[in-house]
């Protein structure tokens, strides 16, 4: 009779468990040439909203990329914060995934074109919420796209920036080569990002081809005239600087720097969290292995650290 009565307390548990669960559903935002695709997650009416937005690359809705990326970190994160009462919207990057009929050739891509995309998603989630405005949560250079849609959409209620770079995107490109490119290649590809930063298009070495072909200079030159500094001092609105201390993209120097350009910002550092927010030590082969496994949770302190700024940062 108990055993009887606990398979049916189980089973009510997971019946209310399905009711209450948000669930999932599609959002298709039309565009030339072609649709982006999405994923809305709903917290419950006047929950929160959120849009996630992904850093480079040709990146998913869950964040994993045509480039040696699954770790579903949009996925987990959207996922957390539902369970946190926020409401989240991700989307496929312009050409990847479910938004792949939305590609422009490569020559014709530019900063502004992934800032537009973001901001015609904002505009569609609080079209969906009801809500006045909605939350940009930008990773890597997304937080750098959430900072240049919010310092012209007035529908934006703050900033989440995480792993965002606080430094001129060919500042923190000459580091970031400097520790995995070897000579002649490093003297060559900072001689071309030097040319790009000055305006000026650049022979391409083709060994550097993934890096700098001269199809993807006009998206590098436009990238590299935007200051996340400056951007975060001329917007005043409620603003979270999250970086983790094991990352090995960007580094605390560009957290501490958007802090810097607006003191009324809140930074947060979470001990032994890398780039894809994953646990993960400073030892490069052991972080990376992180960003190949879809399976390991988020870090403790992610999820909560976020729902709790938005929480008590609302609109009064």
């Amino acid at each position: 009779m108990l055993l009887t009565a606990l398979t049916a307390l189980t089973a009510l548990t997971a019946a209310i468990a399905l009711q209450v669960a948000p669930s999932p559903r599609d959002i298709v935002l039309p565009s030339e040439p072609g649709p982006l695709a999405g994923t809305l997650i709903d917290a419950g009416p006047g929950a929160p909203a959120a849009l996630i937005i992904a850093g480079s690359g040709p990146t998913d809705r869950d964040g994993n990329s045509a480039l040696g990326v699954v770790a579903s970190t949009y996925r987990l994160l959207a996922e957390g914060l539902a369970a946190e009462g926020v409401t989240t919207l991700r989307y496929d990057k312009r050409g990847v995934s479910g938004s792949a009929l939305a590609a422009v050739p490569e020559a014709d891509l530019r900063f502004d074109t992934f800032v537009a995309d973001a901001r015609a998603f904002a505009a569609r989630l609080r079209v969906e919420t009801g809500q006045p405005c909605v939350w940009l949560i930008g990773h890597s250079e997304g937080a750098l796209i959430a900072q240049s849609v919010a310092v012209e959409d007035n529908g934006i209620c703050g900033l989440v920036l995480v792993s965002g770079a606080g430094r001129p995107a060919v500042v923190v490109l000459r580091e970031q080569l400097a520790i995995s490119t070897p000579e002649p290649y490093l003297s060559q590809v900072l001689a071309v990002f030097d040319a790009l930063d000055a305006g000026h298009t650049a022979e391409c070495p083709a060994p550097l081809a993934s890096l700098c072909r001269p199809s993807v200079q006009p998206y590098i030159m436009s990238w590299f005239d935007v200051d996340p500094a400056a951007l975060a001092a001329e917007e005043a609105l409620p603003t979270l600087i999250v970086q983790g201390s094991t990352d090995i993209q960007t580094t605390l120097v560009d957290a501490q720097a958007l802090h810097a350009a607006d003191l009324e910002s809140e930074l947060v550092i979470l001990d032994g969290v890398n780039h894809v927010l994953k646990a993960a030590p400073l030892d490069r082969a052991a972080n990376v292995a992180t960003y190949l496994n879809p399976d390991l949770p988020l870090a403790d302190g992610v999820v909560e650290t976020i729902s709790g700024f938005i929480r008590r940062s609302l609109p009064q």
